[in-house]
C-alpha cells in the first residue's frame, strides 16, 4: 500500500480466520521485533473468535484482501479496544519481511489504522449501552494514535514498557524479610486473597483510572482469572510468581504475578503491595525473587509496564535495573464525563 490509496471498511464478522492469517502473521513479526513477544498464542485465540463470526470490529480491504483490522470486546457496559493493525509494506505482502523502520510503510499503516479506529469509535460512542471505553495498544508507540483518541473524546495516559536484562544476574539475590512476613511461591489457593489485595492496593491509584477492574473486588477477581487461568498476558508462570504473607493473619501483604511471553522473555503482569505494608521493600524482594526464577528457567530478560505518572513505581524499577525500551498509550472514555 501507499499513502492515499483508498480502502473499503467492512464488518469484521464477515471474515473467516484464513482471510486474516497473513495479517496476523505480519503483526506477530512486529511484536517479536519490537517487544520480543511471541504473538502466536494471541493470534490463535483471535482466529478462533473470527471463525465464530462473533468478534465485533472492522476490516480494511484492498483489492479483495484484508489489509488491516480493529476489534473490541464488551464487558457489560464497558468496551475494550482490543487491537488495531495494518500491514507495513507492499500489499499483498511478499514472502520477504518488511523492516519496521520503513517510514513509508509506517505512514501508510497509520492511515489505515486511523480509519479503522474512527469507525470503531463511531460504533461504540453511539451505542447507548456503553458507558466506558478502555484501550491499551501495547504494540503502537506512544502518540501514534493519540490524536485520534483525543479527537473522539478520550483521555490519554502514556505508559512505559521497561526491560531488565538477566545476563549479568549470576547468583540469586539475598532476600531479607521482616520476621512478621513470609515470602512463598504463588498458589491457586491465593486467588481470593489476591483479589482483596489488588482492590486495596489500587484504591485511588493512577492505574485504577485506566483499568476500572481494579476498583472493585469483583473486577479484581476477573482481572486475576484473565491473567492466571486464561493467559491474558502471556502464559502464566507460577514458578516466577510470589506472594508475601503476614504470618499472624495469613493475609497477603504483597503479590507478584509473572508470565512467559517468549522463550527468552518473562513478563511481570502484576506487582502490588497492601498500603499497610508499603515502604518495607516488599516490591524489591518480590522482583528479585522473580528475576532469579526466570534466570533458572533460561530467560534472558524480564519486562513490565507502568504508567508514566506513577513516578514512585517508575523510580523503583529504574533503580532495580530496568530500562525503558518502548512507550505506548492507554486511553479512556467515560460517557458520564461527556454529557
Amino acid at each position: 500500500m501507499v499513502s492515499g490509496v483508498s480502502v473499503e471498511i467492512l464488518d469484521l464478522r464477515h471474515f473467516a480466520a484464513p482471510m486474516l492469517r497473513p495479517l496476523l502473521e505480519s503483526e506477530g513479526e512486529l511484536w517479536n521485533q519490537r517487544l520480543h513477544w511471541d504473538y502466536r498464542a494471541s493470534a490463535k485465540l483471535l482466529m478462533q473468535y473470527l471463525d465464530s463470526h462473533m468478534l465485533p470490529g472492522y476490516a480494511a480491504t484492498q483489492a479483495g484482501h484484508v489489509a488491516g483490522y480493529a476489534f473490541c470486546v464488551y464487558e457489560e457496559t464497558k468496551a475494550v479496544v482490543g487491537d488495531v493493525f495494518a500491514f507495513r509494506g507492499p500489499y499483498p505482502p511478499s514472502n520477504s519481511r518488511v523492516s519496521i523502520v520503513d517510514r513509508r510503510a509506517e505512514a501508510s499503516a497509520h492511515e489505515v489504522e486511523t480509519i479503522l479506529l474512527r469507525h470503531l469509535f463511531e460504533l461504540l460512542l453511539n451505542s447507548p449501552q456503553i458507558d466506558r471505553i478502555e484501550s491499551q495498544l501495547l504494540i503502537h508507540p506512544a502518540d501514534t494514535h493519540a490524536a485520534a483518541f483525543r479527537e473522539a473524546g478520550f483521555d490519554v495516559y502514556p505508559r512505559l514498557f521497561l526491560v531488565q536484562s538477566l545476563k549479568k544476574l549470576r547468583t540469586p539475590p539475598e532476600i531479607n524479610l521482616f520476621p512478621d512476613l513470609e515470602l512463598r511461591p504463588w498458589s491457586e489457593d491465593d486467588m481470593s486473597s489476591a483479589g482483596r489485595l489488588i482492590c486495596a492496593a489500587y484504591r485511588d491509584h493512577p492505574d485504577s483510572v485506566i483499568n476500572d477492574q481494579y476498583r472493585t473486588l469483583t473486577g479484581s477477581q476477573r482481572f486475576l482469572h484473565n491473567i492466571v487461568r486464561y493467559s491474558g498476558c502471556g502464559v502464566f508462570c507460577p514458578q516466577a510468581s510470589y506472594v508475601v504473607v503476614e504470618r499472624q493473619s495469613r493475609e497477603l501483604a504483597g503479590l507478584l504475578l509473572g508470565s512467559r511471553v517468549s522463550p527468552q522473555s518473562g513478563h511481570i503482569t502484576q506487582v502490588c503491595v497492601h498500603p499497610r505494608f508499603r515502604r518495607r521493600g516488599l516490591a524489591r524482594i518480590m522482583l528479585a525473587a522473580s528475576s532469579a526464577a526466570y534466570l533458572r528457567m533460561g530467560a534472558s530478560e524480564i519486562s513490565l509496564t507502568v504508567t508514566e505518572r506513577n513516578t514512585g513505581a517508575v523510580d523503583l524499577y529504574l533503580a532495580e535495573g530496568y530500562t525503558c525500551q518502548h512507550s505506548f498509550d492507554a486511553a479512556v472514555w467515560n460517557r458520564a464525563r461527556k454529557i
